[in-house]
């Protein structure tokens, strides 16, 4: 343990040097015609001027590059198309058991080229990406009503009640966890919804562009381009995501610099864009220039939000101790469809087969209040500050609502939570979803920073639902049938 303590140490005082010795770059988006990381274009451009590509590197060659907030070595390796183990070796530096790298650490990292490398600009920083400290002194509804276009007087039937334009953001921003700015931002460069006195006829029906029947009218398009969002950001995030096809067919590989906000928003924009408007959305002039001229500069006070070395707090089992509940399903996403992986389900074993009614009931996993309950919802804020968009959350989904406590209520590790159910969403049977945030930003179930509980170590399966829980030498695997191997018990 000493030395563990000691070689630490080193690292710490080590880190220090590099970071005093290398020169800091903190981008500072002023004004679309000024330069932005190592770029600029001209405003006066209507379609930017194509930014230099990458060079053919040898293969392994060793290129610099400098950690961003969140970075991983096993996302790192598929960015960058080469392995961890190589990265160790080139950065001797980095402890074995490290999970997320510190922001602004020097690396070299070996690299093998491959084509279609996409731009290098960065849009916008991951910590205005997340619905994150960064959102804390934001209203949306007051800002949306403060501004003339149409989306104030915008009015849809969501979650339960008749929701305003300013109110129908915060809900979708709540729920993905995406900084409304940045919605409200994509509504603007769009639509004009925030400048714009009325939605022009071409884009009533579909007012974000994505042309789909079943996403017809803003807020299905909000959710759509909140979902598309995150498949993006999570998908960048894991590594799992490197290539992706513009709506002409053609391809694009997300330039290996590049941070996870702006790959999300190169594959958003993908979806439904492709030759000059696709290169104006994702350069200065488009979307990056509308959120600065509405919220000011994006890279100016940008602070990370992910610290290196972030580690779970300590958590149990979601049911009582001595229970045995079934490991239903294995990481998967936290809320839509797609990424992030970063939930598990539980279900009590009687409650097996369908939507039926348990006596059993849903326990926190550690020390915290709940800071916001909705249908089959509650979230446990871990960090007693009452703002789910800091520290670490738990979310609950899929619990009886009237068996949730009050917003404000502080519970122990180990208290009932809420009586599973099929409440909140779509279900095939009687269960309890749960799912971590820090900062904002959902954390996978499994990788660098795995679902910790009681020892029991969340991995994916190769497709969402599937994957095991491990523990030793034990591997209990996912299976909505509730079979005898599937069971867990808590407090062993």
């Amino acid at each position: 343990m000493l030395r563990k303590l000691c070689l630490l140490s080193c690292f710490c005082a080590l880190l220090a040097v590099l970071l005093a010795c290398t020169p800091q770059s903190k981008p500072v988006l002023e004004s679309p015609d000024q330069q932005s990381r190592s770029d600029a274009l001209p405003a006066s451009e209507s379609v930017p001027t194509p930014l230099p590509t990458r060079p053919i590197y040898a293969p392994g060659e060793l290129v610099d590059y400098i950690a961003q907030a969140g970075d991983t070595l096993p996302a790192l390796a598929a960015h960058f198309n080469t392995t961890e183990k190589e990265i160790r070796a080139a950065n001797p530096v980095i402890p074995q058991n490290v999970t997320t790298l510190p922001a602004g650490l020097p690396m070299k990292i070996p690299i093998y080229y491959q084509p279609l490398w996409g731009s290098p600009y960065q849009i916008i920083p991951d910590s205005l990406f997340i619905n994150g400290p960064a959102q804390r002194d934001f209203d949306p509804v007051a800002f949306v009503v403060s501004q003339p276009g149409w989306l104030k007087d915008y009015e849809f039937y969501a979650g339960g009640k008749n929701r305003r334009g300013g109110e129908l953001v915060q809900y979708v921003a709540e729920y993905y966890s995406i900084s409304p700015r940045l919605l409200l931002a994509l509504i603007e460069y769009q639509a004009g919804g925030l400048s714009q006195p009325s939605l022009t006829e071409d884009l009533q029906q579909y007012p974000l562009g994505y042309h789909n029947r079943a996403h017809e009218g803003l807020y299905r398009q909000l959710l759509w381009a909140a979902n598309t969002l995150n498949n993006g950001y999570y998908g960048w995030r894991t590594g799992r995501l490197n290539l992706f096809e513009l709506a002409d067919g053609s391809l694009e590989r997300a330039d290996p610099w590049q941070n996870a906000a702006s790959v999300a928003l190169h594959y958003y924009f993908a979806q439904f864009m492709s030759g000059e408007a696709y290169q104006q959305a994702v350069h200065a002039n488009g979307l990056a220039k509308t959120y600065q001229t509405l919220f000011g500069s994006m890279w100016e006070n940008n602070e990370p939000h992910i610290p290196g070395s972030l580690q779970q707090p300590l958590m149990q089992l979601p049911f009582a101790p001595g229970s045995s509940w079934a490991f239903t399903g294995g990481p998967h996403t936290g809320w839509g469809d797609g990424e992030p992986w970063a939930a598990i389900d539980f279900a009590p074993p009687a409650a097996a087969g369908g939507c039926n009614y348990t006596e059993e009931l849903a326990t926190a996993v550690a020390d915290g209040t709940i800071v916001r309950k909705d249908t089959g919802v509650a979230v446990l804020d871990l960090d007693g500050d009452g703002d789910e968009r800091t520290g670490w959350t738990v979310f609950y989904l899929h619990l009886e609502t009237a068996s949730i406590p009050p917003v404000g209520v502080h519970l122990k590790a180990g208290q009932p939570i809420g009586r599973p159910s099929c409440e909140g969403g779509r279900t095939t049977g009687t269960h309890v979803h749960i799912a971590r945030k820090y900062n904002g930003e959902w954390i996978p179930a499994d990788g660098a920073l795995a679902f910790n509980l009681e020892g029991w170590i969340a991995r994916n399966g190769k497709l969402p639902y599937e994957g095991s829980l491990v523990r030793f030498s034990q591997t209990v695997h996912a299976c909505d049938c509730a079979d005898s191997a599937s069971q867990l018990q808590a407090g062993r």
